[in-house]
């Protein structure tokens, strides 16, 4: 298999598949459950389903296996093997397994000739093109670390939520701190922001599957970027220019560094829907690295990739 390029590609058309009828789960969390009821990552998708799995693509990449056990059998061993293998990024993917036996009308919407084929979604968006056959353990291992840490470096850290209940911590225990974070966060106490996004970096750089390092470089360049910023000349300049990805992102940043969540997340909201094309690109991705600043389990962060999702389709 040939390296893949992630890049945005349109957005799935959903508008021939029928609409759950109950309200869908939070954005990460879709319903439903792999044959056998096996990994705690993996979905099975159907037409009622596919919309929720499309939205938790807002969280983080889907891994999305199309197979067929009456068409070809080797294809159906391929998704469980896909979706054993996300399991072991721990809520970095999440694999979505569509059964054409079972759910012709999800091959219908994507356009699948083939069994079996993967997809890559990203905020309701394939990311590559998509990858036909059986592609070998090692292969798809690699195309896996390659996205991870490409999606790291832009910030990009979320994760999706187990669909099994997580254990629940004993009452009274203290969380650990980890000692790897201890110089940043030193730093951010004596105002040594650039110190902070220094030390966030070096864990970064060595580990770009650390999410929590990457959420603190997100927050630390946030603060970099905002401390030499006049709030009243840089919200002059988002008010005439509406469109203005720069001016837009730093009253966004401003915002956010001042507490005020909500309003960050709904001016780049907005700001996605007026804009089009790499613009529209460079909004999202910003919006959603304030996510990750934030905390991808924090309900205004949920609430806004609900709105984001609205205003990309």
């Amino acid at each position: 298999m040939s390296q893949q390029p992630f890049t945005r590609r349109g957005a799935i058309d959903l508008s021939a598949l029928k609409r759950p009828a109950t309200p869908p789960p939070a954005a990460g969390q879709p319903s439903g459950s792999a044959p056998g009821g096996v990994g705690a990552y993996t979905v099975q998708v159907t037409a009622q389903t596919m919309q929720q799995v499309v939205e938790a693509s807002m969280t983080a990449p889907v891994l999305m296996v199309v197979y067929s056990g009456s068409r070809s059998p080797e294809s159906a061993t391929y998704a469980d093997d896909v979706a054993a293998l996300v399991e072991q990024y721990e809520g970095r993917f999440l694999a979505g397994l569509v059964d054409l036996d079972t759910a012709p009308e999800v091959g219908q919407a994507l356009q699948i000739t083939q069994v079996p084929v993967l997809l890559v979604l990203l905020d309701g968006r394939p990311v590559t093109q998509p990858i036909p056959g059986v592609v070998p353990g090692d292969e798809l291992s690699a195309l896996l670390n390659q996205l991870g840490q490409q999606l790291t470096a832009q910030g990009v850290t979320g994760r999706h939520q187990p669909q099994a209940a997580a254990v629940p911590v004993a009452e009274g225990d203290e969380p650990a701190v980890d000692p790897r974070y201890a110089a940043a966060e030193d730093a951010l106490a004596r105002d040594d922001i650039d110190g902070a996004v220094a030390e966030y970096q070096r864990l970064v750089n060595a580990n770009p599957a650390d999410h929590e390092a990457a959420a603190g470089l997100a927050m630390a360049t946030i603060l970099q970027r905002t401390r030499d910023a006049d709030p009243a000349a840089a919200l002059a300049a988002a008010d005439a220019a509406p469109a203005d990805v720069e001016a837009q992102s730093l009253v966004a940043d401003l915002d956010l560094a001042s507490g005020r969540v909500e309003e960050a997340f709904a001016r780049l909201v907005e700001l996605v829907r007026v804009t089009s094309d790499k613009e529209r690109d460079r909004a999202r991705e910003h919006l959603i690295s304030q996510f990750a600043a934030v905390g991808n389990d924090d309900p205004r962060v949920l609430a806004a990739r609900r709105a984001l999702a609205s205003a990309l389709f």
